[in-house]
Protein backbone atom coordinates (compact mmCIF):
# COMPACT_ATOMS: atom_id res chain seq x y z
CA UNK A 1 0.00 0.00 0.00
CA UNK A 2 1.73 3.45 -0.93
CA UNK A 3 -0.36 5.37 1.22
CA UNK A 4 -1.31 4.24 4.66
CA UNK A 5 -3.61 7.09 5.00
CA UNK A 6 -5.85 6.80 2.28
CA UNK A 7 -9.37 5.28 2.56
CA UNK A 8 -9.30 1.35 1.90
CA UNK A 9 -11.89 0.40 -0.82
CA UNK A 10 -14.01 -2.87 -0.53
CA UNK A 11 -16.37 -5.18 -2.97
CA UNK A 12 -19.25 -3.30 -0.72
CA UNK A 13 -19.51 -0.10 -0.52
CA UNK A 14 -23.21 -0.06 0.86
CA UNK A 15 -23.66 1.31 4.19
CA UNK A 16 -22.19 -0.56 6.75
CA UNK A 17 -25.80 0.27 8.77
CA UNK A 18 -27.44 -1.94 6.35
CA UNK A 19 -24.94 -4.80 6.33
CA UNK A 20 -24.81 -4.95 10.23
CA UNK A 21 -28.71 -4.18 11.08
CA UNK A 22 -29.14 -7.80 11.85
CA UNK A 23 -27.35 -9.50 14.53
CA UNK A 24 -25.44 -12.39 13.73
CA UNK A 25 -24.76 -14.14 16.76
CA UNK A 26 -22.22 -16.52 15.94
CA UNK A 27 -18.41 -17.10 16.79
CA UNK A 28 -15.83 -16.47 14.23
CA UNK A 29 -13.20 -18.70 15.39
CA UNK A 30 -13.73 -22.17 16.65
CA UNK A 31 -13.18 -23.15 20.29
CA UNK A 32 -9.56 -24.04 19.54
CA UNK A 33 -8.69 -20.92 18.66
CA UNK A 34 -10.60 -19.11 20.90
CA UNK A 35 -8.99 -20.98 24.07
CA UNK A 36 -5.84 -19.83 22.74
CA UNK A 37 -7.01 -16.15 21.99
CA UNK A 38 -7.87 -16.44 25.65
CA UNK A 39 -4.71 -17.73 26.86
CA UNK A 40 -2.95 -14.76 24.82
CA UNK A 41 -5.27 -12.06 26.40
CA UNK A 42 -4.59 -13.32 29.93
CA UNK A 43 -0.65 -13.20 29.12
CA UNK A 44 -1.01 -9.43 27.16
CA UNK A 45 -3.53 -7.42 29.33
CA UNK A 46 -3.40 -5.66 32.81
CA UNK A 47 -5.89 -7.25 35.29
CA UNK A 48 -8.35 -5.07 37.02
CA UNK A 49 -8.21 -2.12 34.25
CA UNK A 50 -10.76 -0.81 32.28
CA UNK A 51 -10.36 -2.26 28.25
CA UNK A 52 -11.91 -0.82 25.17
CA UNK A 53 -13.45 -3.48 22.95
CA UNK A 54 -12.93 -2.40 19.60
CA UNK A 55 -15.52 -3.35 16.80
CA UNK A 56 -17.45 -5.31 19.50
CA UNK A 57 -19.98 -7.78 19.61
CA UNK A 58 -22.12 -10.54 21.29
CA UNK A 59 -18.84 -12.29 22.62
CA UNK A 60 -15.66 -10.92 23.25
CA UNK A 61 -13.49 -14.02 24.29
CA UNK A 62 -11.34 -11.99 27.60
CA UNK A 63 -10.61 -14.22 29.90
CA UNK A 64 -12.31 -14.22 33.49
CA UNK A 65 -9.05 -14.19 35.46
CA UNK A 66 -8.42 -10.82 34.13
CA UNK A 67 -11.52 -9.80 36.42
CA UNK A 68 -11.46 -6.39 34.50
CA UNK A 69 -12.75 -3.35 36.04
CA UNK A 70 -15.21 -1.98 33.18
CA UNK A 71 -15.25 -3.71 29.66
CA UNK A 72 -16.57 -0.85 27.11
CA UNK A 73 -17.74 -2.23 23.56
CA UNK A 74 -17.96 -0.17 20.70
CA UNK A 75 -19.50 -2.14 17.91
CA UNK A 76 -22.33 -1.78 15.02
CA UNK A 77 -25.44 -3.89 16.12
CA UNK A 78 -27.30 -3.16 19.94
CA UNK A 79 -28.76 -6.06 20.38
CA UNK A 80 -25.38 -7.84 19.64
CA UNK A 81 -23.42 -6.00 22.46
CA UNK A 82 -26.53 -6.09 24.66
CA UNK A 83 -26.23 -9.58 24.94
CA UNK A 84 -22.44 -9.71 25.53
CA UNK A 85 -21.93 -10.59 29.17
CA UNK A 86 -18.89 -8.91 29.76
CA UNK A 87 -19.71 -5.43 28.26
CA UNK A 88 -20.50 -3.34 31.20
CA UNK A 89 -21.33 -0.20 28.48
CA UNK A 90 -21.42 -0.40 24.87
CA UNK A 91 -21.90 2.59 22.05
CA UNK A 92 -22.66 2.16 18.33
CA UNK A 93 -20.14 3.75 16.34
CA UNK A 94 -19.22 2.91 12.86
CA UNK A 95 -15.34 3.40 12.53
CA UNK A 96 -15.68 4.05 9.10
CA UNK A 97 -17.83 6.90 8.94
CA UNK A 98 -15.99 8.40 11.91
CA UNK A 99 -12.58 6.81 12.93
CA UNK A 100 -11.94 9.24 15.60
CA UNK A 101 -12.97 7.52 18.93
CA UNK A 102 -15.91 9.28 21.03
CA UNK A 103 -13.65 9.31 24.29
CA UNK A 104 -11.50 11.39 26.14
CA UNK A 105 -7.79 11.24 26.33
CA UNK A 106 -5.95 8.09 28.04
CA UNK A 107 -9.10 6.77 29.47
CA UNK A 108 -8.49 2.41 28.44
CA UNK A 109 -5.91 0.58 29.99
CA UNK A 110 -6.11 -1.43 27.31
CA UNK A 111 -7.81 -1.85 23.68
CA UNK A 112 -8.42 -5.04 21.71
CA UNK A 113 -10.10 -5.78 18.33
CA UNK A 114 -10.75 -9.10 18.07
CA UNK A 115 -11.61 -10.81 14.05
CA UNK A 116 -12.35 -7.37 12.85
CA UNK A 117 -9.45 -5.36 11.38
CA UNK A 118 -10.16 -6.32 8.09
CA UNK A 119 -12.93 -4.25 8.13
CA UNK A 120 -11.33 -0.86 8.97
CA UNK A 121 -11.26 1.57 5.80
CA UNK A 122 -9.39 4.22 7.29
CA UNK A 123 -7.25 1.66 9.95
CA UNK A 124 -4.60 3.74 10.39
CA UNK A 125 -6.84 6.89 11.71
CA UNK A 126 -8.75 4.30 14.16
CA UNK A 127 -5.29 2.93 15.55
CA UNK A 128 -4.21 6.81 16.31
CA UNK A 129 -7.57 7.36 18.17
CA UNK A 130 -6.82 4.22 19.82
CA UNK A 131 -3.26 5.74 20.77
CA UNK A 132 -4.83 8.86 21.82
CA UNK A 133 -7.87 6.74 24.49
CA UNK A 134 -5.25 4.63 25.75
CA UNK A 135 -3.09 5.45 28.75
CA UNK A 136 1.06 5.45 28.55
CA UNK A 137 2.02 1.79 28.45
CA UNK A 138 -1.38 0.53 27.31
CA UNK A 139 -1.83 -1.92 25.18
CA UNK A 140 -3.57 -2.50 22.07
CA UNK A 141 -4.12 -5.98 20.69
CA UNK A 142 -5.59 -6.73 16.98
CA UNK A 143 -6.18 -10.69 16.66
CA UNK A 144 -7.56 -12.36 13.50
CA UNK A 145 -7.70 -15.45 11.27
CA UNK A 146 -8.23 -16.53 7.89
CA UNK A 147 -12.23 -15.87 8.27
CA UNK A 148 -13.70 -12.86 7.23
CA UNK A 149 -17.21 -11.67 5.26
CA UNK A 150 -15.20 -11.07 1.95
CA UNK A 151 -17.15 -8.55 0.40
CA UNK A 152 -16.68 -5.97 3.52
CA UNK A 153 -13.04 -6.63 4.14
CA UNK A 154 -11.00 -3.88 2.14
CA UNK A 155 -8.56 -5.36 -0.48
CA UNK A 156 -5.23 -5.09 0.55
CA UNK A 157 -7.30 -7.61 3.11
CA UNK A 158 -8.75 -9.96 0.35
CA UNK A 159 -5.95 -9.84 -1.87
CA UNK A 160 -3.21 -10.99 0.43
CA UNK A 161 -1.84 -14.08 2.39
CA UNK A 162 -2.04 -14.91 6.24
CA UNK A 163 1.56 -13.54 6.52
CA UNK A 164 0.18 -10.85 4.30
CA UNK A 165 -2.43 -9.88 6.89
CA UNK A 166 0.34 -10.10 10.00
CA UNK A 167 2.45 -7.48 8.01
CA UNK A 168 -0.42 -5.18 6.98
CA UNK A 169 -1.42 -4.84 10.73
CA UNK A 170 1.88 -3.83 11.99
CA UNK A 171 2.09 -1.18 8.91
CA UNK A 172 -0.84 -0.13 10.53
CA UNK A 173 0.51 0.22 14.12
CA UNK A 174 3.78 1.60 12.11
CA UNK A 175 2.01 4.02 10.76
CA UNK A 176 0.15 5.44 13.33
CA UNK A 177 1.66 6.56 16.54
CA UNK A 178 4.46 6.43 19.01
CA UNK A 179 3.93 2.35 19.86
CA UNK A 180 6.79 0.00 21.64
CA UNK A 181 7.43 -3.59 21.38
CA UNK A 182 5.03 -3.94 17.85
CA UNK A 183 4.94 -7.96 18.36
CA UNK A 184 3.01 -10.09 15.56
CA UNK A 185 1.96 -13.96 16.64
CA UNK A 186 0.62 -16.75 15.29
CA UNK A 187 -0.63 -19.96 16.27
CA UNK A 188 -1.45 -22.50 13.38
CA UNK A 189 -2.72 -25.86 14.26
CA UNK A 190 -1.08 -28.74 12.11
CA UNK A 191 -2.91 -29.70 9.02
CA UNK A 192 -5.47 -27.45 9.42
CA UNK A 193 -7.40 -29.45 12.29
CA UNK A 194 -8.30 -25.89 13.74
CA UNK A 195 -8.84 -22.57 13.12
CA UNK A 196 -5.65 -20.53 12.74
CA UNK A 197 -5.14 -17.13 15.33
CA UNK A 198 -2.93 -14.40 14.61
CA UNK A 199 -2.23 -11.34 16.64
CA UNK A 200 -0.46 -8.29 16.67
CA UNK A 201 0.14 -6.08 19.77
CA UNK A 202 1.82 -3.33 20.86
CA UNK A 203 2.03 -0.14 23.73
CA UNK A 204 1.81 3.14 23.65
CA UNK A 205 4.98 4.91 24.23
CA UNK A 206 5.72 6.40 27.84
CA UNK A 207 7.76 8.95 26.65
CA UNK A 208 6.34 11.85 24.40
CA UNK A 209 2.88 10.30 25.03
CA UNK A 210 0.77 13.65 25.28
CA UNK A 211 -1.15 15.10 22.44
Amino acid sequence: MSDMNQRLGRQDESPDELFYAFPRKVVHIDDHAISTLKAQLASLLPPGGVCLDLMSSWRSHLPDSLRLKRVVGLGMNAEEMADNPQLDTSIVHNLNLQPELPFEDAVFDAAICTVSVQYLTQPVDVFQSVWRVLKPAGRFVVSFSNRCFPTKAVWPWVTRTDAGHLALVTQYFEASGRWDGITAWRDVAPRGDHDPLYLVDATKSVANSDR
